[in-house]
């Protein structure tokens, strides 16, 4: 059974706007928050982040990529499709702006909690670039695997909290069906379209998602683009601060 989240909407000037899963975390653990963001200047000045990990994935849509500078020497180009790991640790101060005026960044901001033993680690980057996702194709779907793994295919990314995410893109009528282990805490993001999810209809303006505790036994979601073709973005992990009953 999914427990109804809600998502809020957020704007920074003209050039920022988000769909932000927050304050949810008991649920979402390991996930702190996810950002589904769309960014077109420099919005946030360079800001601290410290005891979990913050992650950029840029879709394949993305106009442009960003340009990504931190404090422990970091400088790279986070292309469209490709995904960038700050492990925080015990303190890293960033900043990440649109690599091109006038062009938007389509991205997620995604805030993954860290094991309490590693919550004061040295900080590090963890970069994939876009051509090295693994890609599972299969009738009328495409599953891009930035993180954790899915049929055949696993991210080459060993992050230091072990999470899955998916990049799921339906046609119309396609049907998936993605196991959840044991213990595993998931839920499913819309992106564009309209996903249903173990029945139940999600579309990106309707302001929610399901949220599938972790459970004692394997399940499976079944994810459907009954009216045109949909995409979604399933996440997955072991809770941190609680096991499963």
């Amino acid at each position: 059974m999914s427990v109804i989240a809600s998502l809020q909407r957020a704007n920074h000037g003209s050039h920022f706007r988000a769909f932000g899963l927050r304050g949810v975390a008991e649920l979402t653990d390991p996930f702190l928050g996810v950002d589904h963001a769309w960014m077109s200047g420099p919005t946030f000045p360079p800001h601290p982040h410290a005891g979990f990990s913050a992650v950029s994935y840029l879709f394949l849509d993305s106009e442009t990529g960003i340009n990504n500078r931190d404090n422990i020497g970091t400088h790279n180009l986070i292309r469209p499709g490709g995904l960038h790991w700050t492990t925080a640790g015990r303190g890293v101060i960033h900043e990440e702006v649109p690599a091109e005026t006038g062009k938007t960044v389509h991205s997620l901001q995604v805030f993954v909690d860290l094991p309490s033993e590693r919550k004061d680690i040295e900080p590090f980057p963890l970069i994939l670039e876009p051509q090295d996702v693994p890609v599972v194709q299969l009738p009328g779907v495409k599953v891009r695997v930035p993180l954790g793994s899915f049929a055949d295919a696993r991210s080459p990314l060993t992050p230091p909290t072990n999470v899955t995410m998916l990049d799921i893109s339906l046609e119309e009528g396609a049907e998936l069906a993605v196991p959840v282990p044991a213990g595993h805490c998931a839920f499913v993001m819309p992106i564009f379209g309209t996903t249903m999810v173990d029945g139940q209809s999600f579309d990106l303006n309707d302001l929610n998602l399901p949220v599938f505790p972790a459970q004692a036994t394997p399940h499976a979601i079944t994810l459907q683009a009954p009216y045109g073709s949909a995409k979604a973005m399933l996440f997955a992990g072991p809770p941190l601060q609680s096991i499963a009953t």
